[in-house]
């Protein structure tokens, strides 16, 4: 007899950012290899593989070694790719080897007066008891704070 689990939990969260750059560099701030790892890794020094393949089924894969050694693996699929307007791609974590969570999230660009209004939707399913929507909703805030500071960057927006 196997012990039973605690069930899936799901959540959801809308992230808006302006930056002063138009719609077509902050897209190619997330299609950049060089500049998405910039921005978008949280522990740099940790971080033991890194690899973007930024195209319709296409994958992204980050792997970081925690100090206190546990594994934790990203893996994105790119589902929907519209040049300068959206990203739908979903994503799992695993914590040496444990399945965290499951989570399809939308990136939409919008022309705004002052460069670009992006929204970002993630909508997560939390397996086995395992949730963590206050961390997971700091960090994404921080990375897509990192992205300003790319964007402000002498020639990153052009």
């Amino acid at each position: 007899m196997t012990a039973s689990r605690p069930p899936s939990t799901q959540t959801d969260f809308v992230i808006e950012r302006q930056y002063p750059a138009a719609p077509d560099a902050v897209f190619a701030a997330w299609t950049d290899p060089a500049a998405k790892r910039l921005w978008s890794d949280c522990h740099p020094e940790h971080t033991t593989h890194y690899a973007l393949d930024f195209r319709l089924h296409g994958h992204e894969t980050h792997r970081v070694r925690h100090a206190d050694g546990r594994l934790q693996e990203i893996e994105k699929l790119f589902f929907d790719i519209v040049p300068g307007r959206r990203i739908v791609f979903a994503y799992d974590i695993r914590l040496d080897g444990r399945a965290l969570s499951v989570s399809l999230a939308t990136v939409e660009f919008f022309a705004a007066a002052t460069g670009t209004r992006m929204v970002y939707t993630e909508q997560i399913s939390y397996l086995d008891g395992h949730e963590d929507r206050a961390q997971r909703l700091r960090g994404t805030e921080e990375g897509l704070e990192r992205l300003g500071l790319y964007l402000a960057q002498p020639g990153a927006a052009s």
